[in-house]
């Protein structure tokens, strides 16, 4: 059974393998013949071409001997074509269709490649012959067609000049010669039409059409050509000319624009151009009109620029003068006294460098400064470059007076600090005696080493400060110094002062508060004797710790209570 049922399967696909072979075979048969009657289609429809047609359209119109020559070389062509070339691509279908049926795929395949190739150029040779014929049977509509859109030009041209005679000033005559001609050429062509010339027609057309263009041209420019010249751009030139010589006039620097040459050249430029109009030649009239224009336009903006530019001048220029001198005048001072000041304070190096970087700065501003004036006097630049020139050294002078300032604050700062440095003198010494006053108006048993060293090192600090006031020059640096260190020692030695007297008076009212509760303790008793041996050697702050400690048996709060009660006395 299995063997069975294998063999019917192997039966069934080589069944199935057959059935598919013949179907495609069959198809691809089928697409040959579908090919082979679309190029039959194509072959019908190059037959179809209306040559003949055509050939009829020409021998009616046939005038001349090289027309005639044509119609014969085109009959014998397109002959040719139809009794050879169509045959042999009828005779090639047959064969084809002969092929597909015996000679299998590839054979047919070929051989409709090789028809394909053969009708593309009987096709191409076909209808470059109907191109040829209609070249001549189509030209009397085209150009006719051509004419008389250039006559409907021509005459809405005539129009607009009759209209507008006016405008065009010493030219009419010759715009009405032009116009004549045209109406001649057109006759021209009427001429060469009825003689069937028709390759001396396109020249013809050719040259009316140029000759229309330009008349064109001619009316719809020259009216704004004439009005250019003869009005508007003479206007400008005269008004520009009387600014020119005013501002000149009033000491202007305006070499740099070459106005009167450049006016010049305009005028003889006009003078050409209007000589060129005489004959109709408007070939770029219009644009070196626009491009006058233009740069007359631009003078305008140039004046305007130069008024503008001299106003900042003057304005930048007086205030800028007036800081100057009063920069320079304080430099100068200052070098006047320098020798005073050296000798009443030891200037740093850094502090002559900043002065002598100063007055270098200042240098270089006078001498641009008056560079710039020599510039404006003997007119070797514009207003407006003398601006900007002007300008950028006023902004650069804020930098001198700014440094200038800093080297003034640090001069007068030295005087400053020497005349502080005495106030300050006066008030650390002050201060030292009313700590001296304070020790002895409260009767310490004992005043400890260290206190006496904190006196020792105020007073030697009070003493260098007199010793610095009295140097010649005086170092203000060093001053400072010895000021803030005597000032330090002295507030320390105050604080000293007033904590140890306030201590020993705390410590001295608890030892009397708390020998109330010896009689009820024995520490507290023990912790009082204790303090007051403290006291009596100068351990203030120790025998103030032990009494609060000895009472707090019996009075936890008795710190707070002496404080307030210290406050109160």
């Amino acid at each position: 059974m299995k063997t069975l049922y294998l063999v019917s399967i192997i039966i069934v696909v080589l069944i199935l393998l057959v059935v598919f072979i013949v179907l495609y075979k069959r198809s691809k048969i089928k697409r040959l013949r579908e090919k082979l009657e679309e190029l039959e289609r194509q072959r019908n429809l190059i037959v179809a071409t209306p040559v003949m047609t055509e050939l009829q359209k020409i021998e009616v119109i046939v005038k001349n001997e090289q027309l005639e020559d044509k119609y014969e070389e085109w009959k014998k062509r397109y002959e040719k074509i139809k009794n050879e070339r169509f045959s042999s691509i009828t005779d090639q279908l047959l064969e084809v269709d002969n092929i597909i049926e015996t000679s299998g795929y590839e054979a047919a395949k070929e051989a409709i490649v090789d028809l394909e190739m053969e009708i593309y150029k009987l096709r191409v040779s076909t209808d470059n012959l109907l191109d040829e014929i209609r070249e001549v049977t189509m030209s009397e509509e085209r150009n006719r067609a051509i004419v008389t859109k250039l006559k409907s030009r021509f005459r809405e041209l005539e129009r607009t000049f009759e209209n507008n005679k006016v405008a065009y000033g010493d030219v009419i005559t010759n715009i009405e010669l032009q116009f004549e001609n045209i109406e001649k050429k057109f006759s021209d062509f009427e001429e060469v039409m009825e003689h069937n010339e028709y390759e001396e027609v396109v020249g013809v057309v050719k040259v009316l059409d140029e000759m229309i263009a330009h008349i064109g041209v001619v009316i719809e420019e020259l009216p704004d050509i004439i009005l250019l010249t003869d009005k508007i751009i003479p206007a400008r030139v005269k008004e520009l000319k009387d600014i020119y010589d005013k501002m000149v006039a009033k000491d202007y620097p305006l070499d740099y624009l070459k106005v009167p040459y450049n006016i010049e050249q305009i005028v003889n430029k006009i003078s050409d151009i209007k000589t060129r109009l005489k004959i109709l030649n408007l070939e770029d009239s219009m644009f070196e009109l626009k491009t006058f224009l233009d740069y007359l336009d631009n003078l305008y903006n140039d004046f305007d620029l130069e008024k503008r530019s001299k106003k900042v001048f003057d304005e930048v220029a007086k205030s800028f003068k007036v800081k100057l001198q009063k920069v320079n005048g304080i430099v100068t001072d200052i070098y006047n006294q320098l020798d005073d000041i050296k000798s009443m304070y030891n200037l740093t190096e850094d502090d002559l460098n900043d002065l002598g970087n100063v007055n270098k700065e200042l240098y270089t501003t006078n001498s641009e400064f008056n560079h710039i004036i020599g510039d404006l006097k003997n007119k070797v630049l514009p207003y407006s470059k003398l601006k900007d020139r002007m300008t950028r050294l006023a902004n650069g002078f804020g930098k001198i007076e700014e440094d200038l300032n800093i080297c003034l604050k640090s001069l007068g700062s030295m005087h400053d600090d020497e005349i502080r440095a005495r106030e300050q003198l006066d008030e650390i010494t002050e201060l030292l005696k009313k700590c001296r006053s304070k020790i002895r108006n409260y009767p310490l048993p004992i005043i400890s080493n260290n206190y006496f060293v904190e006196l020792s090192e105020a007073n030697e600090a009070i003493y260098e400060i007199v010793k610095e006031l009295e140097k010649t020059p005086i170092t203000i640096k060093t001053l400072n110094i010895r000021v803030d260190t005597a000032r330090d020692l002295s507030l320390k030695l105050y604080g000293t002062t007033n904590e140890m007297i306030k201590t020993a008076r705390l410590c001295e009212m608890t030892i009397m508060y708390g020998n109330r509760y010896k009689p009820l303790d024995k520490d507290i008793e023990n912790g009082l004797d204790m303090a007051g041996q403290l006291f009596f050697k100068g351990n203030y702050k120790k025998s103030l710790e032990t009494a609060i400690a000895a009472i707090n048996i019996i009075e936890p709060d008795i710190y707070k209570k002496m404080l307030n009660l210290y406050k109160e006395d």
